[in-house]
């Protein structure tokens, strides 16, 4: 009887297979929680503009309106968010997010005693974007209508 040390080459071929199978599973679902967790963003910062506006309104007793930030398209790549004054409201409202940002945001006072918050990703390039609003009652929500959910 000999003293044999080491895997055969099918016991080889077994782990293989296994490890293409595991791979196989675990891939997509890494890219679908990959963009779960660039999406994330939109959401917290709905409501950060929410909070803003509300400090706002303790302090001057009314909201603000304030355009659409980022201007340009939608898509993966972060851009930069201009509260330089570029855009009427951003630094009145005193709201800035923390470096790029991968959505656009905006803001709407509605009336004298509510305001409305937008905002919107587009994190796959599918041209179908993830749109989340908020309101004085109500903190960040998806809309439910969009098809871009994962």
């Amino acid at each position: 009887m000999r003293n044999s040390k080491g895997f055969s080459l099918v016991e080889l071929m077994i782990v293989v297979a296994i490890i293409g199978i595991l791979a196989a599973i675990a891939i997509p679902n890494f890219l679908t929680m990959q963009l779960k967790a660039k999406r994330a963003e939109i959401p917290s910062n709905v409501d950060g503009i929410k909070t803003a506006q509300l400090s706002y309104d303790a302090a001057f007793d009314g909201f603000l309106s304030a355009g659409v930030n980022p201007t340009g398209s939608l898509n993966k790549v972060q851009q930069d968010f201009d509260y330089s004054g570029g855009i009427v409201g951003w630094t009145e409202l005193g709201w800035q997010p923390d470096g790029k940002v991968r959505g656009a945001y905006d803001t709407n006072k509605t009336g004298s005693t509510d305001f409305h918050v937008h905002g919107e990703s587009d994190v796959d390039d599918d041209n179908t974007s993830a749109d989340y609003t908020a309101s004085k009652l109500v903190n960040a929500v998806l809309d439910v209508s969009d098809t871009d959910v994962y």
